[in-house]
């Protein structure tokens, strides 16, 4: 998991500097191999606070864990890194092999002097005892959108999603969000996007680093949005964010939790496309009031966007309706306007799945421009903010049916 933000020590660092160490130790996990495969690779989860990194291996039978613990230990020790605790997972032994195990696993090591820790806390028989795929797995059940709490802060929550990339969703949400704000709503946004975050230079706040408050996020204003992305937190436009899926959906989980959000009407998520790590994480965490499905007339896009409605349907999130892009052109010289990408294909999804069809929007040039200028058309409201505020009408006319239950004996 990316730690954006740490506990309180004896040092400070900054999200940059947190970024540039976890991004280090990355670099290490990815460079050292064992019988030939990079540790990476077996890692199925990791978690840093201050001094100490956990990880959470699958190590094949004839590798020593106590070995390899030592030399991360040598080899992280430059970038901070005092104490290395390790749950190790073996495979199970092959049929008819002698059902043996390694020695037991030292508590911790100290990655100073590659000893054990005399002031690490006593492990419990689950952090040092190797396991085997053999043991009982575990059946606890996922979460699911029901037993999910409503965050004490937000009304509702939204997600604006796509089945794949280039059908002008983050355009729309972006949109969307003012156009709710123009109603009279709160609004926020949250730029769920980890690997392609564009909501800061579409709101024309890139560059702009949110400030920490009680070791919480503060949320960028941008034109009277609370917004927050993992771009705010990068180097520049140009770092990738080269994160496997486990690494990505902490990031996106931090974001969400570790933020003070103020009172809201809406919080508007900017999804990536595809139906990924990324949307069963926030499925299964995120408590959703409903999503906004984007497509094109296109087939293929309209193939891709079944399939994310497939997903919403499965984890249980309503779909309040969908938009489609790009529908129509027209062009500036003749005024000859052209379905380009095909006719009918929203509408024809929407009566599929029997939910509404919130808007069509043209493809134009003048959107494109604007949100390239960080001046997004319902900002400046020029002749195409009309298709997003009748879009922003027909979600508020329909959401309140998929409103969950507020808690009101909760005091925070």
């Amino acid at each position: 998991m990316f730690n954006f933000i740490k506990k309180r020590t004896a040092t400070s660092e900054s999200p940059q500097q947190q970024a540039a160490r976890d991004n280090a130790i990355d670099k290490v996990l990815q460079d050292y191999e064992v019988v030939g495969t990079s540790i990476a690779q077996m890692v199925t989860g990791q978690n840093r606070e201050g001094t100490q990194l956990t990880l959470d291996l699958r190590l094949p039978h004839e590798v020593d864990p106590e070995k390899v613990q030592q030399e991360l230990g040598q080899l992280l020790q430059p970038h901070g890194i005092q104490t290395i605790h390790m749950n190790v997972r073996l495979p199970a032994p092959a049929k008819g092999a002698a059902k043996t195990l390694p020695k037991q696993m030292p508590k911790t090591i100290d990655a100073m002097s590659n000893q054990p820790s005399a002031s690490a806390k006593p492990a419990s028989t689950a952090h040092t005892k190797p396991k085997t795929d053999a043991e009982v797995p575990i059946t606890k059940p996922a979460p699911t959108q029901a037993s999910l709490s409503p965050h004490p802060h937000i009304r509702h929550i939204i997600v604006v999603a796509s089945g794949k990339g280039g059908v002008g969703k983050s355009t729309t949400t972006v949109n969307i969000a003012l156009a709710l704000q123009k109603l009279g709503h709160r609004v926020g946004v949250l730029d769920a996007d980890i690997y392609g975050p564009s909501m800061p230079a579409m709101l024309g706040v890139a560059g702009v680093r949110p400030e920490l408050e009680n070791e919480q996020f503060v949320p960028i204003e941008a034109h009277g949005l609370a917004m927050l992305s993992i771009g705010s937190l990068l180097e520049g436009d140009s770092v990738p964010v080269a994160w496997r899926g486990p690494k990505a959906t902490g990031a996106l989980m931090q974001l969400y939790n570790q933020t003070n959000w103020p009172q809201l009407d809406y919080l508007v998520i900017d999804m990536p496309p595809g139906t990924g790590d990324i949307q069963l994480t926030l499925a299964q965490r995120i408590p959703v009031t409903g999503a906004v499905i984007v497509t094109t007339p296109q087939h293929i896009a309209l193939l891709d966007a079944q399939k994310g409605i497939e997903m919403f349907n499965k984890t249980k999130i309503p779909v309040v309706g969908v938009v489609e892009n790009m529908a129509l052109h027209t062009c500036s010289n003749c005024q000859h306007t052209e379905a380009i990408f095909g006719a009918g294909g929203g509408e024809r999804i929407a009566e599929q799945y029997h939910v509404p069809l919130l808007g069509q929007l043209p493809l134009a040039s003048g959107i494109r421009a604007q949100v390239d200028k960080g001046e997004p058309s319902v900002l400046v409201d020029d002749e195409f903010a009309p298709y997003y505020l009748n879009i922003a009408k027909n979600i508020d006319a329909h959401i309140e049916k998929f409103a969950k239950p507020v808690d009101h004996k909760r005091i925070f």
